[in-house]
């Protein structure tokens, strides 16, 4: 019963400390916590249990879901730091007491550092000589009325690498210099100092000036910031230097003060008679001890927040990119571009079905506009093709003007789109596609997945790692598993936002569904190969290893076109299915016209239908649902119109004024792809005519958006642009 009411007191105690921390109310964190640790997912519980969590959104959820997770963390480490101590028989009750009261793993690891198990440092020989009771009596610094000689003596051993009285001082003020710099008040007082007045240097490392790669760190061959006003992306950038050899980085303040400080602090004793000897023990333990591990802990610091930084600049773009409008279920020819190999084109129907596949050569070398077009207008009536998807990489602009001409001249009703190639290259070698093509070429595999990413982004860009589409900030410098955690959310929230057709979706598409995973998709898959589309929701239940659980989880994200339930094609979960039909036989209609009829379900009032069981939140849900089934969330479909007349940066002028797609979207400002194949940037000065802190604020990655040229430079590494005109 003690064991009971102890589990219970905790879980309160994490639930009290996740409701101070989020600025929350318990009873709503308690909800959802129960929630999570009964394995449900996030997407259900912030669309399926409204009631229980008084409608948490899902940012809310993810922040309870790190609490808890960051909360266990602590505990685990707290048990094993313990464990550790108490092995040592160095635990104490103030000790114990200090341990239970810390409330994060930082300022943990500080407790636990003067007992954790070290390297052989110059304190470790000194004690292994025997010199710890000596280096416990200078620091007590209480006075000894005997001289220091008398005091060294007994220590003087010979045979023990200790042969007179300054080698028996060293080895005692090694020991003491240690200890000292591993109290947690003055470590915790050096670093408040130096993030609050230290400064960020890097410089050029000898001889590396002119090697190669060097010169994109150029700015930063000689350059000092203050610790606090650094942006992050300049320190990655500083970092990445440093791990390729380039630059040397340091931390540095005006020690002088700190130094005096320190001395200060720990030598207190005027009287004592080792007193100037403790003096040179502080000078050392700050310029040998303190001041190399305040500077690791100053970069350690500064790149977590640029992590976090970075990382939260990749979730808002992969977010924005994942929802980009789809051009939806359209024949479309995929071309991925070339000059000496030409371009690979390939032709998909509407559901993405790969049809056929050419390849034309109307660019450099070969020039074979005629027999160019002959094929590729053969594919565009043979199929009925209404789309055309153009890779922007190399020989994209030829190529797009080779195919608006063809459209032009022989009066074709079909819209040409240039797509980014972001990630294409890598799913076309990966695994997934192998498995989906064995028999086609790499290049024809990229076409397709060009085509169909302009089909439906989401659909196509699930296949590809995330970290691959271009759209991050030093992605691959950033801590890799909080980027990869972040990301994975990024696309099951959108995923399940926009929901999956049961009987379209790739395994790969189907594995972010909440409940599903990587195995599960596979099995599924498989069953549709086996038993051909699935006809009702239900019938998930007979897929191998897919329980009730997860399709509790999940039934509610997957959608069926033409079923025999036409709630299956909407987010009404099957839970809530009666409710549906007692809201059709109170209109006097049947299922089949009450759902898609927005007049009809208007006449609906939810309170007419709240239960114990399904409360006000949720029958509002299933009203909008019946008014709009399966209704897509993501922005109507608009392609970026690219200047005919620029197709190389060599084309550009200052003042230029050319419409263009925002790329991807900085701290510093966002880049616009506007035909060139480099993309222009827009400083965060340049984005609007008013003060702008978040460019997040002004542009999202897949705006459309008109900018003028500032400046081109000689090499054509540097495009400027701005939207103030």
């Amino acid at each position: 019963m003690g064991h009971i009411l102890s589990a219970m007191d905790t879980q309160k105690n994490i639930i009290a400390q996740i409701a101070v921390e989020l600025k929350l109310p318990a009873k709503q964190i308690g909800s959802a916590v129960s929630l999570l640790q009964d394995g449900n997912t996030i997407p259900f519980i912030a669309r399926y249990r409204k009631e229980a969590t008084q409608s948490l959104n899902e940012i809310q959820l993810r922040k309870i879901e790190d609490a808890l997770e960051r909360i266990n963390a602590l505990a685990a480490r707290k048990a094993t730091v313990i464990k550790s101590i108490q092995e040592q028989g160095l635990m104490t009750a103030a000790l114990q007491k200090s341990i239970d009261d810390c409330g994060d793993l930082q300022t943990l690891e500080g407790i636990y550092l003067p007992f954790k198990p070290k390297r052989r440092t110059r304190a470790t020989i000194a004690r292994e000589r025997g010199l710890q009771p000596l280096a416990d009596l200078l620091r007590a610094q209480t006075r000894l009325g005997q001289t220091k000689t008398s005091v060294l003596k007994p220590y003087i051993d010979s045979a023990n690498d200790l042969p007179d009285a300054d080698a028996v001082l060293a080895g005692a003020l090694d020991i003491v210099a240690e200890q000292w710099s591993e109290g947690v008040a003055a470590r915790t007082w050096l670093l408040e100092k130096a993030m609050k007045f230290g400064r960020v240097s890097s410089k050029v490392k000898r001889g590396k000036k002119a090697a190669e790669g060097a010169d994109k760190f150029e700015q930063y061959f000689d350059r000092e910031e203050s610790v606090s006003r650094i942006p992050g992306h300049r320190v990655l950038a500083m970092l990445r230097g440093s791990s390729e050899g380039v630059l040397r980085i340091g931390v540095s303040f005006d020690g002088d003060r700190e130094v005096s400080d320190l001395k200060r602090r720990l030598v207190t004793n005027r009287e004592f008679e080792f007193f100037h000897d403790l003096v040179s023990a502080a000078e050392d333990c700050f310029a040998r001890l303190l001041m190399p591990t305040t500077e690791s802990a100053v970069l350690q610091d500064l790149k977590k927040d640029a992590d976090e930084a970075a990382i939260d600049v990749f979730a808002k773009n992969l977010e924005k990119l994942l929802m980009a409008a789809p051009a939806g279920p359209k024949v479309t020819i995929g071309i991925d571009p070339g000059f000496r190999t030409g371009c690979k084109v390939a032709v998909i129907d509407a559901t993405g079905k790969f049809l056929e596949n050419a390849a034309i050569y109307p660019t450099a070398p070969k020039n074979d506009i005629q027999g160019a077009g002959k094929t590729l207008l053969k594919l565009i009536k043979k199929h009925d093709a209404e789309l055309i998807a153009i890779g922007n990489g190399t020989a994209s602009r030829e190529t797009d003007a080779f195919v608006g001409k063809l459209i032009k001249d022989n009066k074709l009703s079909v819209t040409s789109v240039m797509v980014s190639e972001a990630g294409a290259s890598i799913y076309s070698a990966s695994d997934i596609a192998v498995k989906e093509f064995p028999d086609l070429d790499i290049t024809v595999r990229g076409a397709i997945s060009i085509a169909r990413r302009l089909q439906d982004p989401l659909a196509e860009l699930v296949k590809s790692d995330p970290k691959s589409i271009g759209v991050g900030q030093y992605q691959h410098d950033v801590n890799q598993p909080k980027l990869k955690k972040c990301l994975d959310r990024i696309v099951e929230s959108c995923v399940n936002h926009v929901g999956v057709d049961l009987n379209m979706a790739s395994a790969p598409l189907l594995s972010y569904v909440a409940g599903i995973g990587p195995k599960l998709a596979e099995n599924i898959v498989n069953y549709r190969n086996e038993n051909g589309r699935f006809g009702k929701r239900s019938e998930l239940l007979s897929v191998s290893k897919l329980g009730k659980k997860a399709f509790e989880q999940a039934a509610g994200f997957l959608r069926i076109r033409g079923g025999s339930q036409p709630l299956d094609n909407s987010a009404v979960h099957p839970e809530s299915y009666a409710v549906a039909k007692q809201m059709a036989k109170h209109l006097k209609a049947d299922l089949k016209t009450l759902v898609g009829n927005a007049t009809l379900s208007s006449k609906l009032i939810a309170s007419d239908f709240v239960s114990d069981r399904f409360g006000e939140p949720t029958i509002v849900d299933i009203i909008a649902e019946l008014g709009k089934p399966g209704r897509d969330p993501r922005d109507e479909f608009k392609a970026v119109k690219f200047d005919s007349k620029v197709n190389s940066v060599g084309d550009l002028k200052a003042g230029m004024v050319l419409e263009g797609v925002i790329t991807n979207v900085t701290h510093f400002g966002a880049f616009i792809d506007i035909g060139v194949h480099q993309d222009a940037l827009i400083h965060i000065s340049q984005l609007a005519d008013q003060f702008v802190e978040d460019p997040n604020e002004f542009v999202s990655v897949g705006d459309v958006t008109k900018v003028k040229i500032m400046e081109v430079d000689p090499g054509g590494k540097r495009i400027s642009a701005t939207r103030k005109f």
